[in-house]
């Protein structure tokens, strides 16, 4: 083999595989732990299920209140829009081919409100209100679709009778109405003309919303933070459900060479596709709800589905904040975690909780709002500083959720002994109080807000709710028409006296009256009031030691001022001049009317309505009443609380007199309508609020249950009680709860105090924490109660089981 040249070859290593490195990394960590979230059979979906519902109930509620600003905003284009111009560059409008008469005109049925309009065009080209295309003619009558279905209705049929006089013809299109259960309709009419309460117009389309007052202002920005911070704590929450199985499928993952920031940002990607996935139910439950508001009056507020629209910035920062959140909570609680080959360890001697940076965010979050300084009222808006009082409240509130952890752990690190039932609820929140903690961190930041918000809402009753001395049990309702005559008056009297369930009327003609020689009081002709009334609707009226039919009073109030007005013009013995008021009408005739010599003076009583009447009192022979200049008639009705809508048969009866008889019923307490309407504001998120922390406790309790399945199983097995396993799980609840609730009355105070005081106002009311505490504690009763089935069933045997 000589000459044979033999070549040896080197091998050639195949090439290594290098590891992703920075963001490559974490993109394929991160999918990877969303495959698995997807990928872990039956307990890996209902871990996932679990986390998505969680995320998707607060997200449905974050997108529902990113939809509020566009919801208002789209209502009050509407009433912007079918509000009338009444007048132009000051003075009233001339009628022409475009002009339209119109009067606003309501009614009150059985708590309900419905107001519409009375149209008379002025021309074959009338301008229209939106949502309707022509004027109704003569006693026709156009209806929104909720008018239609309550007039329907036979159960309704006093309400029917009270509009019998006009045919429905037509319905009130979309562009016309607030929302979808409003009840508004407009009536065609050839009587009206432009004087007393009508008034001529030729546009639609007019502002007449009022500003903001600075205190509810402030008022509505605690709303805001105090309903959506616990929201953001219970979406953190629910990305932290299944973390025992998951630390197992970490430490298996360490095991076949992951390293540990690998198996973190794993697990940050199981987060991130329930909170993903959230994302979507949240949505899917954000469309489904929205549809409710078009058909539920939610205490009269309400508006159509297609207002619900949130802001595309506020969308965006829920899509991002919610999935990134999820990942960076995940990684948080990560940290003080060991993932090792061979198991998890979160360390045999648990480190102390820290309290010193806890207590940062609530001081923080006070002296924010102390350096802000007081609200003052007569500056207006601008001297409230939103981002002062969100930022302010957001901390201190989010500084008592930090503070939650340290109390549960330096409380139920002290508890010993005690039975079986309490020795296992204080063992299991040992050992687990961050969860026990997380579970009812909401439901104190809630109450703490809530707390606050009564307080702020107590403090400032007064310059929002009037007491307006009504006293409703000499009358009920106030029957006012705009139309006087002696038979007119006492038609009323007798037609209400007749009407059922009434039991007793008061009924009264009022004009003004003016001094007829011309002596003039600063620059004006003297007035006073005459009413005139029978001899028992004067007792009503003021403290009469003796009257008979055509005697004549002169009445004083107590005000020296006012009764000296009353003395210039009501002159025993001296005419006065019941025609019209000389300053308004320099060329009427005078009619005079001489006050008999023998007038007496005496003192008047508040009337039903709470208001004093001075002037001239006169029965009904003793003056004209048809030679009265605009005279008016004004009547207060009592009624039968045992009869079933008595005062609805007293506003038939006053319909069917005059159909543009005002009906008001007497009050103690008069409300501002925007005060009100925070009111009921707040009640809505408060409840979904309140619902929203239900299902997070309820979702939780059943997600720590699911973890401890091998647990209970062995319980059981070993001869615990079924009743001890609930009264644990109850005691395991409702620890956590009362110190939450007993750190969110403080809190709460404290926040409610600092609030008060920037709207220069004294704490009035220190208990208002009682109901709220009460409602904790139901709710802690409602989800134990809930999670007992779940509990029975994991109990069984077949829970020892493994593979």
């Amino acid at each position: 083999m000589s000459g044979t040249h033999v070549r040896s070859r080197t091998p050639i290593a195949a090439p290594t595989a290098v590891a992703p490195t920075g963001a490559a990394a974490w993109v394929r960590d991160l999918g990877m732990g969303m495959r698995f979230a997807t990928g872990g059979g039956r307990e890996g979906w209902i871990r996932t299920i679990l986390t998505a519902v969680g995320v998707g109930l607060g997200v449905a509620l974050l997108l529902g209140a990113a939809s509020v600003p566009n919801m208002m905003q789209n209502r009050d284009d509407r009433s912007v829009a079918r509000t009338p111009h009444s007048s132009f560059d000051g003075g009233p409008v001339k009628a022409s081919d475009s002009t339209v008469v119109i009067r606003n005109t309501g009614t009150t049925f059985r708590g309900k409100s419905p107001s519409g309009v009375v149209l008379r065009a002025d021309g074959k080209n009338p301008v229209l209100p939106p949502g309707l295309d022509k004027i109704p003619g003569p006693d026709e009558m156009v209806v929104s679709p909720a008018m239609r279905d309550l007039l329907d209705d036979p159960a309704n049929k006093l309400l029917k009778e009270r509009f019998s006089n006009y045919r429905v013809t037509g319905t009130i299109g979309k562009a016309g109405l607030l929302s979808p259960v409003e009840l508004y309709y407009y009536v065609g009419s050839d009587k009206i003309t432009a004087t007393g309460n009508n008034y001529r117009v030729q546009s639609f389309g007019q502002d007449n919303s009022l500003p903001l007052d600075p205190f509810l202002m402030a008022l509505v920005v605690l709303i805001c933070v105090v309903l959506l911070t616990p929201v953001a704590i219970f979406i953190g929450t629910a990305v932290r459900f299944g973390g025992d199985r998951r630390d197992r499928r970490l430490a298996a993952l360490r095991l076949v060479g992951a390293d540990s920031r690998a198996v973190r940002r794993i697990a940050a990607g199981e987060a991130l596709f329930g909170a993903l996935l959230g994302l979507v139910v949240g949505a899917a439950l954000f469309l489904l709800l929205r549809e409710l508001v078009g058909v539920v009056d939610m205490t009269n507020v309400s508006a159509y589905p297609t207002d619900m629209v949130p802001s595309p910035g506020l969308v965006a920062l829920v899509a991002a904040g919610v999935p990134v959140s999820a990942v960076l909570v995940t990684l948080i609680s990560l940290r003080s975690v060991a993932i090792e080959p061979l198991g998890v360890f979160r360390g045999t001697k648990q480190r102390k909780r820290r309290l010193w940076w806890r207590l940062v965010l609530p001081v923080l979050g006070i002296g924010i709002l102390l350096y802000s300084g007081r609200i003052d009222r007569d500056m207006g808006n601008e001297a409230v500083n939103v981002t002062a009082i969100a930022a302010g409240s957001a901390l201190s509130l989010i500084g008592l959720s930090a503070l939650l952890p340290w109390l549960v752990e330096a409380v139920v690190g002290r508890l010993r002994g005690g039975p079986v039932p309490w020795q296992l609820a204080v063992r299991r929140l040992q050992l687990t109080t961050g969860t026990a903690s997380r579970a009812v961190s909401g439901i104190t930041v809630a109450v703490a807000g809530a707390v606050a918000l009564q307080m702020m809402f107590a403090s400032m009753h007064d310059d929002f709710n009037e007491i307006t001395g009504q006293d409703t049990t000499r009358a009920q309702l106030t029957v006012r028409s705009g139309k006087a005559s002696g038979p007119l008056t006492q038609q009323m009297i007798d037609d209400f006296a007749a009407t059922k369930g009434v039991t007793k009327v008061i009924g009264t003609v009022q004009a003004f009256v003016t001094r007829p020689d011309g002596k003039k009081v600063n620059d004006l002709t003297p007035t006073t009031e005459v009413t005139i009334g029978t001899c028992a609707t004067l007792r009503e009226l003021a403290h009469l030691r003796s009257c008979e039919d055509g005697d004549a009073f002169v009445v004083h109030t107590g005000s020296k001022e006012q009764d000296g007005w009353v003395d210039q013009t009501a002159r025993p013995g001296k005419p006065v001049n019941i025609g019209p008021d000389p300053d308004f009408n320099k060329n009427a005739k005078q009619v005079l009317w001489t006050l008999p010599k023998d007038t007496r003076t005496v003192d008047a009583r508040n009337n039903p309505s709470g208001r004093k009447i001075d002037g001239i009192f006169a029965t009904p022979s003793a003056i004209d009443i048809k030679k009265l200049d605009d005279a008016s008639t004004t009547s207060w009705v009592q009624t039968d609380p045992k009869v079933a809508d008595a005062e609805e048969y007293v506003r038939n009866t006053a319909a069917r007199i005059d159909p543009f008889t005002g009906v008001d019923t007497l009050k103690s307490v008069d409300r501002d309508k925007q005060y009100a309407s925070i009111a009921r504001g707040l009640q809505i998120g408060a409840s979904a609020t309140m619902a929203l922390i239900a299902a997070s406790m309820l979702v939780s309790m059943i997600e720590q249950l699911r973890e401890r399945k091998r647990l209970l199983a062995v319980l059981t097995a070993f001869g615990t009680r079924r009743s001890s396993m609930g009264w644990s799980l109850l005691w395991q609840t409702a620890l956590p709860v009362a110190l939450g609730l007993g750190l969110a009355i403080v809190g709460g105070l404290g926040l409610g105090v600092v609030m008060t005081r920037m709207i220069d106002k004294g704490v009035t009311d220190w208990w208002s924490f009682l109901p709220l505490t009460g409602a904790g504690a139901a709710m802690v009763a409602i989800v134990t109660l809930l999670s007992l089935p779940p509990l029975r069933r994991m109990m069984r045997p077949d829970g020892l089981r493994t593979e």
